[in-house]
């Protein structure tokens, strides 16, 4: 009798360890779902559904669904709480898994203990821009205008935390300046008050940015990333006009729950780089703002924790904390 409890113990064993192996090779067998945490029709989404119209060559159909709300948190918890089937995926940015854990005592998640890292996708860099009619020039006309006039030029942001705030602490505190930071609810609104005048400067992503750059109604200072950005050649990164440790690039990456098979990662992660580096939809990102980038897990991995560790650090010395 224990001879026979002992084979099928084993025979149990064999099939816990097929398993996942068996699951990978049937992967996919119905729709995925790729959860984005911003509504429909911004840059995010604009990647997500690019990149998704590409898959459907490997992947079969991939649907995206909006769940935005309290700077991705809303969409990064629903994915931690699927299954880790490969059927649920998160297309992120830095907010919600590099910045907000840092700001918040109390999010549902953890970055590094719920989510499988699958690849960045994009880097979207992030530009420091001023109306047309603005006497700067370069991001150290900017500087001395506030040198000049400290704690009075107004800084516009998309929200306090967001990049495009910490873009602003990381310059200001490079160059020595003080502005008025003044959180917006989104990119949109910011960029009406800036053409209106009731700001002076404001950092946003370049794909944000390109429709009034191109009708130059604003002008690009400066590229807090650290390279220049390709629709971009001309203008220099902050670092280039002497303003070191400024990089402050927006990034959408693709995860999924924690524990999902490795096999399954390696299939979707295989069609996700195909797709980023196909041709056409390559050279759209480019044509969009965004870098493409598509690299391995392991690199996406080590990526994640030091986003986490370098705004952590600087979330903790500027004493940012997620508006109550």
């Amino acid at each position: 009798m224990p001879s026979r409890l002992a084979k099928f113990a084993a025979a149990l064993l064999l099939l816990a360890a097929a398993a996942p192996a068996v699951q990978a090779q049937d992967f996919p067998n119905r729709p995925i779902r790729m959860v984005i945490a911003f509504p429909p029709g911004g840059p995010t989404d604009f990647v997500g559904r690019l990149v998704a119209d590409k898959l459907k060559d490997s992947l079969g159909q991939v649907i995206i669904e909006n769940k935005p709300g309290a700077n991705g948190a809303i969409g990064a918890d629903f994915v931690a709480k699927s299954p880790p089937d490969g059927y649920t995926l998160f297309l992120t940015t830095v907010g919600a898994v590099a910045i907000t854990p840092n700001m918040r005592t109390d999010l549902p998640y953890d970055v590094l203990r719920d989510f499988a890292p699958v690849t960045l996708v994009v880097r979207n860099t992030t530009v420091v821009v001023v109306r047309a009619d603005s006497p700067a020039n370069s991001t150290k006309d900017l500087a001395a205008m506030a040198k000049a006039k400290p704690g009075e030029i107004p800084f516009a942001s998309t929200g306090v935390g967001s990049t495009t705030h910490l873009a602003l602490e990381l310059f200001s505190t490079a160059a020595g300046v003080k502005f008025v930071h003044v959180p917006y609810r989104g990119a949109a609104p910011a960029l009406t008050d800036l053409l209106g005048g009731q700001v002076q400067a404001f950092s946003a992503d370049v794909p944000v940015l390109m429709p009034q750059i191109a009708a130059g109604k604003v002008k690009a200072l400066g590229a807090a990333s650290g390279q220049r950005n390709p629709k971009l050649p001309d203008v220099p990164t902050l670092a280039e006009q002497g303003y070191p440790d400024t990089s402050s690039d927006n990034w959408y990456g693709l995860l999924a729950p924690a524990k999902t098979p490795p096999a399954v990662i390696a299939k979707i992660h295989s069609a996700f780089v195909a797709a980023i580096n196909d041709l056409v939809v390559k050279q759209k990102l480019i044509d969009s703002g965004a870098v493409p980038v598509a690299d391995t897990p392991e690199q996406f991995g080590k990526f994640l924790k030091d986003e986490l560790a370098r705004w952590g650090k600087v979330v903790r010395e500027k004493g940012i904390k997620e508006p109550s």
